[in-house]
């Protein structure tokens, strides 16, 4: 490659730095408050009787799914931008291969609980 092309490709590199590394240390600081206080309400959430119990599962699962948009926002910076695109679809395969994972996991520990003996008829079979 010649050295414009080299120029042009990385121009087109994704980069972290901003225009002013002021507005980067506010948007990791911001991250960061927005972690903390979603990490604190976790914790306030399981730890008092505030929220009916039966409903507790479900706010602490939207407090994690909201900190987890946190991280990829501010920390990762995960954007829609279209220079981002690689990281979105990285991510969107990544998740796959985790639910993948877990589902699979889930349905064959299903199929060896249905085809298993019951404990009384093992026992037996061990005399």
């Amino acid at each position: 490659m010649s050295e414009g092309e080299v120029s042009a490709s990385l121009k087109d590199a994704p980069t972290e730095e901003t225009d002013e590394g002021v507005t980067s240390l506010q948007s990791y600081l911001i991250g960061l408050g927005l972690a903390i206080l979603l990490t604190l309400a976790s914790f306030g959430a399981a730890l008092t009787h505030v929220v009916w119990a039966p409903g507790l599962a479900v706010l602490l699962a939207v407090l994690a799914i909201a900190q987890m948009g946190v991280h990829l926002v501010f920390f990762l910076h995960v954007s829609s931008s279209p220079g981002s695109a690689n990281t979105i679809l990285a991510l969107a395969f990544g998740i796959f291969v985790v639910g993948l994972v877990v589902f699979g996991s889930l349905i064959i520990m299903a199929n060896l609980n249905d085809n298993m003996l019951p404990m009384d008829q093992l026992m037996q079979m061990q005399r």
